[in-house]
């Protein structure tokens, strides 16, 4: 290596001058034009991801209003126990009575009614086919599960209640469901009904869980109403 300072070194006229353009200088491998094509896809990507972001949103929120609309419009229920309903006329007997208040005593203390009640239908075609029906007024947020936990406490009364199923709950809305349990007179269906603004029972002694369903659908609507 030589001794000479770097400023004393000859410069090689042949060598040709460095040219300095005015295009700016990289300091990345990456290809400019690549570079470019990716931006517009990025973008695509994230007006995309807004997009679905917004969409579930939406969706998000019409559940929730839909599901408070349902609320707004059953809270308020109120239930009348007409002299007849169904083609089976009110038994107004003190041991008719008897057996209804003891009803609805023990539903009201398995849930927290505004205003409970507790009425026996006689078939007129028949005193063995007579229905009880008890139940009441509250606000229930989740109906459903209410009337599940309420067939389960329904052991203690009679019997467990098997077979249990939905049926059409019909123009109200909510949820009817019936099964079958047992009692002195043999086996017999139960039904019951719940929204956001009653939950209601009944039991029919000789009748299947067809009729009984369809039965407590058509007592539904002459004993229901809302504002």
């Amino acid at each position: 290596m030589s001794d000479a300072h770097l400023t004393e070194r000859p410069v090689d006229d042949d060598q040709d001058p460095i040219d300095l353009t005015d295009e700016p200088i990289r300091l990345s491998n990456r290809n400019p034009g690549a570079a470019e094509d990716e931006r517009p896809s990025r973008s695509r990507r994230r007006r995309v991801a807004w997009a679905a972001a917004a969409l579930v949103g939406i969706v998000g929120a019409g559940t929730i209003g839909a599901a408070g609309w349902r609320v707004a419009q059953q809270k308020d229920a109120e239930i009348a126990q007409p002299e007849r309903a169904a083609g089976l006329t009110r038994d107004d007997s003190d041991r008719a009575r008897s057996t209804a208040d003891y009803l609805r005593s023990g539903f009201a203390a398995d849930i927290d009614l505004d205003r409970s009640f507790g009425t026996v239908y006689r078939d007129p075609a028949d005193a063995r086919r007579s229905v009880l029906v008890f139940g009441g007024t509250t606000l229930l947020w989740q109906p459903e599960r209410d009337l599940d936990s309420l067939f389960g406490l329904m052991a203690d009364e009679t019997g467990r209640v098997t077979a249990l199923r939905e049926v059409p709950a019909g123009e109200l809305g909510g949820v009817m469901k019936c099964g079958t349990t047992s009692g002195e007179g043999g086996d017999f269906a139960v039904c019951g009904w719940a929204d956001h603004g009653s939950v209601v029972m009944a039991m029919f002694p000789g009748r299947s869980v067809d009729e009984a369903g369809g039965l407590l659908r058509t007592m539904r609507e002459q004993m229901q109403s809302r504002p």
